[in-house]
């Protein structure tokens, strides 16, 4: 990067930290620390949702992945807005009655202290893994850009966000959301109008989109039908997304505390429905727009020379071995073979014949040949290599081709997303362990000086979210050879969201269903489901990640009543 950006870099993550410390002041207790005294407007639950949500995950793997595998991921997002509606009918009026700070403290009313205690425990799981590989995500940034070592850029990015993260609580988090995805779309929308300006005079958004088109990239609605049937181990369709992502949304926002925690900060029950509701109607086409840019970046290259390997910084450590001449020979086949895809994307921008979409089909098929057997020599060539560079497109464009001061802006954008939904992640956690388990068994106190106590767990609260971001710091360690982070995140989510979303019907829904029943009826549907995980991965089975919430949350249910009625 050169100076500008680093100075509009700089500015921009100072600026949002001093505002999230100086917007941070609430009551110093667990109320004010975790849910800002309950006092925010529908907007700012809004913007704090969808800021939890849209990591530095959405904004740097999404376009990734739409590059390498087509819009289909779109569909994953179906659900939520339906998920939006039964939130705001069952779960809300519920946690807003009970004035709850997590969302398994109604469960122990509900049921018993161990069902509480397991699902909180699976939450904390879940989410603690997740936010390690979030971590990640921005850490990938730093190590590209600054060729630092990424398990040195997960500390330094962990530590930067634990700063404020601690000092603010969730008023902090909030505010600084609602800064930070003004930034982010604007950005976002600067950089999808730098792609198609750097595009051929002829070729303008709709001729960019038929080139997409032709290469497989505008899928954006798929059945997920062959001609053997429906393919279960299909990732991205419109049946899995509307069911398992209706599942996966349902699970995510009515039971995961850290977006539970969101609109529990609403100073009123419809301002936390109305935020929800929002919520659903502006996901979709903001998911939508993000993957937008990979298909059209895929686009770009097609016009404009392309690397056949977008992590330099692996790419750089594998021409320093043997392999050097082996992988010089595959990149100068590409580079032959690209010119030839130039040719036939220009000719098929002024004659889109069914002939010329075919050749720009084969040749994109061809071109992803070699990239292919690029990574696999890289791979003998440095074994700890990443070799899946999904995570790598969208910011190698950046670097390359913005002009300067706007290359600083989009890696801010970045880090701001990362902070955002990772800041809110670790409130979450802190909240639930604080609540569910510090307070719930080893605070042991009389009511004889309320304040003091209330002020001794406002600071040990801190310290839990201190704990915490050490926590996923080391877990972000581990992330390295995921392959595409956004998906990688969902599929570690819909390990555990299926079984919580059931333990939450049962208790709405099935009322002469125990504690006992759905206790042991948990931990089989959570065998259940890692057992059809790992069947799928060793390729037994194949069922698409989408299909685990929904198996997971009718097993908890199924389970709870044949318990239920045997212990009659």
């Amino acid at each position: 990067m050169r100076l500008t950006d680093w100075i509009v870099l700089i500015i921009t993550l100072s600026g949002i930290i001093a505002y999230g410390v100086y917007k941070s002041k609430t009551s110093k207790d667990m109320e004010g620390y975790f849910l800002s005294n309950r006092n925010m407007p529908w907007y700012i639950v809004l913007l704090s949702i969808m800021g939890t949500q849209a990591s530095a995950i959405t904004f740097l793997s999404a376009p990734g992945q739409a590059f390498t595998d087509g819009m289909r991921f779109v569909q994953y997002y179906f659900g939520i807005p339906i998920a939006m509606v039964v939130l705001c009918i069952t779960f809300v009026p519920l946690f807003s009655k009970l004035k709850v700070i997590t969302a398994y403290e109604y469960l122990e009313q509900r049921f018993d202290v161990k069902t509480r205690t397991f699902t909180s425990a699976l939450f904390l799981l879940s989410r603690g893994l997740s936010t390690g590989i979030s971590i990640y995500a921005p850490s990938i940034i730093l190590s590209s850009l600054m060729g630092w070592d990424i398990y040195y850029t997960n500390i330094v990015m962990g530590g930067l966000l634990i700063v404020y993260t601690v000092t603010g609580g969730a008023k902090a988090v909030a505010y600084t959301q609602q800064i930070q995805l003004i930034i982010i779309f604007i950005g976002m929308f600067i950089a999808g109008y730098l792609i198609v300006k750097h595009l051929p005079e002829n070729v303008g958004f709709s001729e960019a989109l038929a080139v997409s088109g032709a290469a497989g990239k505008m899928n954006i609605i798929t059945t997920g039908f062959t001609e053997n049937g429906f393919d279960w181990k299909d990732r991205y369709n419109i049946i899995s997304g509307i069911i398992g992502g209706f599942f996966l949304a349902l699970s995510y926002f009515g039971t995961d505390q850290s977006q539970v925690g969101r609109y529990l900060t609403a100073k009123s029950e419809s301002e936390s429905k109305l935020g929800l509701l929002m919520n659903g109607l502006v996901k979709v086409p903001m998911q939508f727009f993000i993957l937008l840019l990979g298909a059209l970046l895929f686009t770009f290259y097609q016009f404009n020379p392309s690397p056949i390997f977008f992590n330099r910084a692996a790419e750089d450590k594998a021409m320093q071995t043997p392999y050097k001449d082996s992988l010089l020979q595959i990149r100068y086949q590409f580079e032959d073979e690209q010119f030839s895809q130039q040719a036939n994307s220009k000719l098929f921008v002024l004659n889109a014949t069914p002939a010329l979409k075919d050749s720009v089909a084969n040749g994109a098929e061809k071109l992803a040949i070699l990239k292919k057997e690029y990574k696999a020599v890289i791979k003998k060539a440095v074994p700890t290599a990443d070799t899946n560079d999904t995570n790598y497109i969208f910011l190698r464009f950046v670097v390359d081709f913005l002009p300067a001061g706007l290359v600083g802006l989009l890696i801010a954008i970045i880090f701001l997303a990362a902070w955002g939904s990772i800041a809110a992640a670790l409130n979450s956690l802190a909240s639930c362990t604080m609540v569910d388990f510090h307070k719930r068994f080893f605070s042991q106190h009389s009511n004889a000086n309320m304040e003091a106590q209330s002020f001794k767990d406002y600071q040990l609260s801190k310290w839990y979210t201190f704990f915490w971001g050490v926590f996923c710091i080391i877990t972000a360690q581990f992330a390295t050879g995921m392959g595409s982070l956004i998906e990688a995140v969902n599929v570690l989510g819909s390990l555990f969201y299926g079984v919580i979303l059931g333990i939450f019907l049962v208790a709405f829904y099935l009322k002469k269903i125990g504690g006992t029943a759905v206790f042991w009826a948990a931990v089989m549907g959570e065998l259940l489901v890692v057992a059809l995980f790992l069947l799928d991965k060793y390729n037994i089975i194949g069922l698409g990640f989408l299909w685990l919430n929904v198996a997971g949350a009718l097993a908890v249910i199924a389970f709870s009543v044949i318990l239920g009625f045997f212990k009659r």
